[in-house]
């Protein structure tokens, strides 16, 4: 469906997997609808993971709508396997996907939606926003970052550990990402582990009940209109066999957050110098919203205030894959609930 179609019912902006749970059902709603993704192909951000992430190390894969996920073995990259999985569904599905489409904007004209694009602009009477996190990556600032003389990357650059065989690598974060890439890092060079935080690890299983009180935390701050935390945030980091022996062996001792970098290191507030030739930047992403910008949706308190999938300053705009939703499971089941919750409101509001 073209940019010349007229007014549609629901414009969907991205086909990860919160896009492609959101266009499956509108596939049985009957609401018009068009599904626009920048990535030149199939799998959303699985596309851009690194290439030494493996199925193994993979979190739970929930299955899409109607298409169960067959895993590959686990050797097999997941930079390969997901987009291949997202490929089948769509094919399955008959889920058609305008790419490449950039959107730049969102605006209202009218009491309509104006979606603008690199092809051209799509008119809707509601919006399903599913861009994730990955084309925002966090870069925190410190003193002293710009005259730093060695490597600084964030995770979503990371291409794998040989490029830094014999060097000493300071990975700043907390999370998943972190770890695997350190200890990936640490096979070929020394490393130095740095966390604002003190990270908690979990060594019990991670039960549905655990995942459920952990989104609903989040949960609870989206309703409060703050910026969402992530869910791996709150459920901490999984103690399998080899995060166990990392810690064991001293390779994952955590140190405080550093004061300042220097040419040639960082520096802590007591006076404690580390020399560093990289500094991996395993520090998240935050929510790729830019495009809602001239709709004005965020308040006071730096998010965007959500009831379910819905924005609470703007029913026609939903959040799917945002803050509790930003998981594989969640994704899904908030996909189902947004069309629903989109096809009552537009239901309402056709003249009698």
């Amino acid at each position: 469906m073209d940019s010349a179609a007229g007014v549609l019912d629901v414009v969907v902006i991205g086909a990860g997997q919160a896009g492609l749970a959101s266009a499956h059902a509108l596939r049985r709603s009957g609401l018009r609808h068009v599904v626009l993704d920048a990535e030149d192909g199939p799998g959303g951000a699985w596309r851009h993971r690194w290439p030494t992430l493996r199925m193994a190390t993979v979190h739970g894969i929930h299955d899409l709508p109607g298409t169960p996920f067959d895993p590959p073995p686990p050797d097999v990259p997941a930079r390969e396997a997901l987009p291949a999985y997202f490929a089948d569904f769509e094919r399955r599905n008959g889920v058609e996907v305008l790419r490449p489409v950039r959107v730049s904007a969102v605006r209202d004209r009218d009491g309509l939606l104006v979606v603008a694009t690199d092809r051209g602009e799509w008119t809707t009477r509601a919006l399903i926003s599913a861009t994730g996190t990955w084309t925002h990556p966090f870069w925190p600032r410190y003193p002293g970052q710009e005259l730093f003389r060695g490597r600084q990357l964030h995770s979503a650059q990371y291409a794998g550990p040989e490029e830094f065989a014999g060097r000493h690598v300071v990975v700043v974060g907390g999370g998943t990402s972190a770890v695997q890439q350190l200890l990936e890092i640490a096979e070929h060079a020394t490393t130095t582990w740095v966390t604002r935080r003190e990270p908690v690890f979990r060594s019990e299983p991670f039960t549905p009940e655990v995942g459920r009180a952990a989104v609903a935390l989040v949960e609870e701050r989206v309703r409060e209109g703050l910026p969402p935390r992530s869910v791996v945030s709150v459920t901490g980091l999984v103690l399998n066999e080899a995060v166990r022996a990392a810690v064991d062996s001293g390779v994952l001792r955590r140190e405080p957050a550093f004061e300042r970098i220097t040419e040639d290191g960082v520096v802590w507030p007591d006076g404690r110098f580390q020399r560093a030739d990289a500094i991996l930047w395993a520090t998240g992403y935050r929510a790729a919203l830019d495009h809602l910008a001239p709709l004005r949706l965020r308040g006071p308190g730096g998010g965007v205030r959500l009831d379910g999938t819905g924005v609470v300053a703007d029913p026609r705009v939903h959040l799917v894959g945002y803050g509790p939703s930003a998981s594989t499971v969640g994704a899904t089941r908030a996909g189902r609930a947004a069309v629903k919750r989109i096809k009552d409101l537009l239901a309402a509001r056709v003249p009698a």
